[in-house]
């Protein structure tokens, strides 16, 4: 035990996969995608790991394995944590922060989820700390179920599909990768993080610009 919380604080991601194994794999996901206490947890770097460490210079695991195990801990998970908000409601926004806990976290999760709808429960899946809570506040807010279940099983399957086979992958092409695994890892969550933020920064800009012009047609019709 101590050894993996050494490899975990030190970010040593590999040795950490190699001493939880597959199904401390399958846990991590699902902590991460469901539990609250989980937001602290590796996501986009754990999948991309676990699938290099999957492809035949490695053959840690089955990539098979792993990909439809972190598939269904991550759809688990998000209904764990959709079902946790529904009962749980809002009294969790009056919950003292702890050390495991933050209430602005949660906040930041509503108005998440406030301006995208049901897209968030898919843009969330590439973005850290808000997929853990996401997912709480759509429960809170009572979002359709079978809304709920198609948006979290179109966000599972992209997120830990396209990680673990995209760490397969270049695990296959590359020699040697592990000696570049720091700076891969961070153009992957670059490169997953980007579109949302994207697609975050162009709805934004619409509101601005429908702002501006509303402010100039009141100036006009001002000054008329």
């Amino acid at each position: 035990m101590n050894e993996i919380i050494q490899a975990f604080l030190s970010h040593d991601i590999m040795k950490f996969i190699e001493l939880i194994g597959l199904v401390g794999v399958y846990t991590v996901v699902f902590a991460e995608s469901g539990l609250l206490v989980g937001f602290f947890l590796p996501g986009d770097s754990l999948l991309f790991t676990a699938g290099l460490l999957a492809s035949p210079g490695f053959g840690l695991f089955n990539i098979w394995h792993l990909v439809i195990g972190t598939w269904i801990a991550a759809v688990v998970g998000d209904n764990v944590g959709y079902e946790f908000g529904k009962r749980v409601g809002i009294k969790l926004f009056r919950r003292k922060e702890s050390l495991l806990f933050k209430p602005e976290n949660v906040i930041k999760a509503q108005e998440f989820y406030e301006k995208h709808g049901g897209k968030a429960i898919i843009i969330a899946r590439f973005m850290p700390i808000v997929r853990t809570f996401v997912p709480v506040v759509a429960g809170i807010g009572k979002m359709d179920h079978k809304r709920f279940t198609l948006f979290n099983f179109i966000g599972g399957t992209v997120w830990t599909w396209g990680m673990c086979w995209a760490g397969f992958y270049l695990g296959s092409v590359i020699p040697d990768i592990d000696k570049y695994l720091l700076p891969i890892v961070l153009l992957i969550i670059i490169a997953s993080v980007l579109p949302p933020i994207l697609h975050i920064y162009k709805e934004n800009k619409k509101s601005w610009d429908e702002k501006i012009l509303e402010r100039v047609r009141k100036f006009v019709k001002y000054k008329a």
